[in-house]
């Protein structure tokens, strides 16, 4: 990981073999950012494990193996109750048959390279909380 700072902007590259969430999370431990919008992601990625969570509040995943192209990425950065860091993502990729996988992202391995905007919150104070009978850990906001 490579990353640079410009105001409340930062610019992540995550290299082979590395893993998208651990990588963000590591970045907002080592930048000391507690809340983040993730606005886009692009690169090549594999062991790709997306999904949707349905109305039981139940998530269902994928696992897309094979390299893919990671067309799209957003989502958000906050921090548990505890302190450490949590990644909420959803992604759109291609099979190298241009069959397009999409949903929430669980995991993603980068295979050639992935790059990743912030856009820091630095006045918002964003916690996550687990839900009641839910894989969902909600977002409340302080």
């Amino acid at each position: 990981m490579e990353w640079t700072r410009s105001g409340d902007d930062v610019f992540l590259r995550v290299d082979p073999g590395e893993e998208i969430h651990a990588t963000i999370r590591a970045l907002a431990d080592e930048a000391g950012i507690d809340a983040a919008a993730i606005t886009s992601g692009i690169g090549r990625t594999r062991m790709n494990v997306h999904g949707f969570m349905d109305e039981s509040h139940k998530y269902h995943q994928w696992t897309l193996e094979e390299a893919s192209e990671l067309v799209n990425m957003q989502g958000n950065l906050a921090r548990h109750e505890d302190g450490s860091a949590f990644t909420h993502i959803h992604a759109t990729f291609t099979a190298n048959d241009n069959t397009v996988h999409a949903g929430h992202l669980f995991e993603a391995t980068v295979h050639v390279v992935a790059e990743i905007h912030l856009r820091v919150l630095s006045q918002a104070i964003m916690t996550r909380c687990p839900m009641a009978n839910s894989d969902f850990v909600a977002l409340r906001f302080s």
